[in-house]
C-alpha cells in the first residue's frame, strides 16, 4: 500500500498566503471589510437610497482591494514593518563632546 490518503503538510515557517495576499494584508482586508460593512449598514439605518449607498460601498472596497494588494505585492512580509521602524530611526545625531571617543 505505498499510496497514502493523508496530505503532508509541507508549509512548515512559511507565511500565511491568501489569493496572494501575504501574512498581515490578510487581516488589513478584512479589518477593512468590516468597517465597510459597518458602513453600509450606518448608511442604510440614516435613510440613505440603496443605489447610492451600493455605489459608495463597491466603490470603496474597490479602493481597499487595489490598495491593499498593492502593499503586500510591494512590501511582501514584513516590509511594511521595516518601512514603519526605518521611519523612526533619527536623521542624524549630535555630540557635543569628544569624550567617548577617548579611552579613559
Amino acid at each position: 500500500m505505498a499510496n497514502s490518503v493523508y496530505n503532508i503538510n509541507k508549509s512548515i515557517n512559511q507565511p500565511l498566503t491568501f489569493k496572494g495576499l501575504k501574512a498581515q494584508y490578510i487581516w488589513y482586508l478584512g479589518g477593512g471589510l468590516v468597517i465597510l460593512l459597518i458602513l453600509f449598514a450606518v448608511l442604510y439605518i440614516i435613510g440613505i437610497n440603496p443605489i447610492i449607498i451600493l455605489i459608495v460601498i463597491g466603490g470603496t472596497g474597490t479602493y481597499l482591494f487595489a490598495i491593499v494588494y498593492k502593499l503586500s505585492k510591494t512590501y511582501g512580509r514584513y516590509g511594511m514593518m521595516k518601512r514603519a521602524a526605518k521611519r523612526m530611526l533619527p536623521q542624524n545625531s549630535r555630540i557635543s563632546s569628544r569624550k567617548i571617543f577617548f579611552k579613559h
